[in-house]
């Protein structure tokens, strides 16, 4: 039992097993109402520790559905070691396909290191990072462009913990065989799932692995290709779980994204025509895309240029945009080196 959250998951009986995690909540419609999270356990002896995590937010799929194929299929005689699986984080988000829990308009990924007395969004985010992250040396979170974005497919790390932790992450982060990939700058006080790995001790790797509120066969085959090749990497299992897949293509181009200056984003209403899709390589200048408006027709569009070169890694699907919205971002491109030398 923790504080605001019950649970009784076993972590040292050799099993697979599938429970619950309980928070009490109560709603106009049951007052003694608990949110129940579906949480899976499958663990065989001594071995690493990982947990799989999707549905931190709730319109981004590919996660969702790959972690619950994965438990269905993975015998427990094939693991050595632990493997935990949260594949709806976010509950009441993914169930009212939103970004954020309707129960408290909480962002899980806004929401660490949570608090134990607050609202349910906040009260999971305490468990994850101060009970379940510490007891594991991997933490994969997945997520997706969602509902309103078009997203490169791509892996991410935060840069956190000594040289030696950041290096192992590296390779994980490489070995995913994801086309890109993101060393975040996000910083130790983040309130995001992989500074809360990184603060728990473990080892923090995520992606966005599509976009649009959508899957498709070409974002499904590289999320479980991800996930079989980190349960391979780890030792976790022997044989791929969820493939046969196709062969990794090329290595992971690595990119960079430190900067707001690296994004366009609206300053007032208007209507957003890109210019380019996804994965693009663009220079500084190039056209990327036109800002209407429909109020006031008679004017010529805006146009729109991308302020830094390097591959557009995330678009706005949603044409009617309002004044802040990110409306496309560039990453820039890295050496390897670059990267650790940073470090």
């Amino acid at each position: 039992m923790h504080t605001g959250l019950f649970h009784d998951i076993d972590f040292e009986t050799d099993q697979k097993w599938s429970g619950h995690l309980g928070i009490p909540f109560s709603i106009d419609r049951s007052p003694y109402f608990q949110l129940k999270i579906p949480i899976f356990r499958i663990k065989n002896g001594a071995g690493p520790k990982l947990l799989l995590m999707a549905g931190n937010h709730g319109d981004e799929y590919e996660g969702e559905i790959t972690l619950t194929r994965l438990y269905r299929r993975l015998d427990a005689a094939a693991v050595k070691g632990e493997i935990t699986i949260l594949p709806f984080a976010n509950l009441p988000a993914v169930m009212a396909a939103r970004r954020r829990s309707p129960l408290d308009e909480g962002n899980l990924n806004r929401a660490f290191p949570g608090d134990a007395g607050g609202t349910p969004t906040f009260r999971l985010a305490h468990f994850l990072e101060h009970e379940l992250f510490p007891r594991h040396d991997v933490v994969f979170d997945i997520h997706s462009g969602g509902t309103s974005m078009a997203h490169v497919p791509c892996a991410l790390i935060e840069r956190q913990g000594p040289p030696e932790m950041f290096g192992h992450a590296l390779r994980l982060m490489e070995g995913l065989g994801m086309p890109f990939a993101f060393v975040a700058e996000n910083g130790a006080t983040a309130p995001t799932s992989m500074a809360a790995a990184a603060r728990a001790g473990a080892i923090g790797l995520s992606g966005e692995f599509g976009g649009g509120g959508t899957v498709t066969p070409q974002t499904m085959a590289l999320t479980a290709r991800a996930v079989d090749r980190l349960l391979l990497a780890l030792g976790l299992v022997q044989a791929p779980v969820l493939g046969p897949h196709a062969p990794v293509e090329r290595a992971t181009e690595l990119l960079a994204l430190q900067s707001h200056a690296q994004a366009v984003f609206a300053t007032r209403r208007g209507w957003f025509e890109p210019a380019v899709t996804v994965g693009a390589r663009v220079a500084a200048g190039d056209v990327a895309g036109w800002y209407h408006d429909f109020e006031r027709p008679e004017l010529p569009e805006e146009v729109l240029r991308f302020p830094a070169e390097g591959i557009v890694i995330s678009q706005r699907l949603h044409t009617d945009s309002q004044s802040g919205d990110c409306l496309v971002q560039v990453g820039r491109a890295l050496k390897r080196e670059e990267v650790l030398k940073a470090d």
